[in-house]
């Protein structure tokens, strides 16, 4: 029968190199210490130790069997420690996202864990309907999304806004809508949403809608929108997050405009479930990052109401 207790006896050995130590480290009768070995090494069938005197040697099926139990104890404490949903430094994060806000969440999240080697994450970019699907079913504990969710067993939350940003080739020196039509549109998953909001905003007498405008191309990847807008195909309305994570900055430009319009965020969870406090150190740290990077201090400028305490 596997016995824990065994392995932690053999790894205290392997550890003090001495059976007289270990009995007294586990506090333990040395007969007793010499009895967790012969029952491990009945258990896996094999030999753990070369015995010369009071001195041992591990054979390979016990250094293979040191390996694992450390193995072993460093899943079973991780996995313990997981099951605190107020720890702020350890466990697991499962967290969806569209790829407009993964190319800086998924890189400040990655940070976090490097400083806090108990955390895990699980991060996938997706479209929102998928992550809608998969915080259903139970593969996320949270999904954020661009547009708020209606749904009988989802809450939903504001959490984030970003600016749009309309973003045309670094040498087009129009400013006119006029000038944007005769340019194209190089559209993407929220292409013509994003747009259509900033474009109506500014454009208020000329705009009617997206159909006015020459498709020039479609990709399902917003980070790789920029490098056609970069080519000089057209433009594109994209969030400030995709902009200052673009490797084609240099190669395009983004255009002055009167109004400002945001992409919001929401929170998605399951209705009923608390989301453990970890995830609220994420998502609050990630939010006062970016309004010190935009506006030289932590302060919120839209507050997350709530979302962590009230799921």
């Amino acid at each position: 029968m596997f016995n824990a207790q065994y392995f932690r006896t053999f790894i205290t050995l392997v550890e003090t190199g001495s059976f007289t130590r270990t009995a007294e480290r586990l506090e333990m009768t040395q007969p007793g210490v010499s009895q967790h070995v012969r029952k491990l090494e009945q258990y896996l069938d094999k030999s753990l130790l070369e015995r010369q005197g009071r001195r041992f040697t591990l054979t390979e099926a016990g250094r293979r069997a040191y390996d694992y139990g450390l193995r072993l104890f460093s899943d079973h404490e991780q996995f313990r420690h997981s099951l605190d949903d107020e720890a702020l430094d350890t466990g697991e994060c499962r967290i969806a996202s569209p790829g407009s806000v993964g190319l800086m969440f998924y890189p400040y999240i990655l940070g976090q864990q490097q400083m806090s080697p108990g955390l895990t994450v699980s991060y996938s970019f997706a479209f929102s309907h998928e992550i809608v699907a998969d915080v259903l079913t139970g593969r996320h504990d949270l999904g954020i999304v661009t547009e708020p969710i209606r749904h009988a067993e989802l809450d939903c939350r504001l959490w984030h806004q970003e600016p749009l940003c309309l973003v045309v080739p670094a040498d087009f020196a129009g400013t006119t809508l006029s000038e944007l039509m005769g340019l194209g549109f190089i559209n993407y998953s929220d292409g013509v949403s994003h747009a259509g909001t900033l474009l109506r905003s500014n454009f208020p007498d000329e705009f009617r809608s997206m159909s006015q405008f020459r498709r020039q191309g479609f990709t399902n990847e917003v980070a790789m929108v920029l490098d056609a807008v970069a080519r000089g195909l057209g433009f594109t309305v994209v969030s400030r997050l995709v902009l200052e994570t673009s490797p084609w900055q240099r190669q395009v430009k983004e255009l002055d405009l009167p109004v400002t319009e945001h992409e919001t965020l929401h929170l998605v969870s399951r209705s009923g479930s608390r989301v453990p406090r970890r995830y609220e150190r994420l998502l609050e740290g990630f939010r006062e990052q970016r309004m010190r990077e935009r506006f030289g201090h932590g302060e919120m400028v839209s507050p997350l109401d709530s979302f962590l305490s009230d799921c």
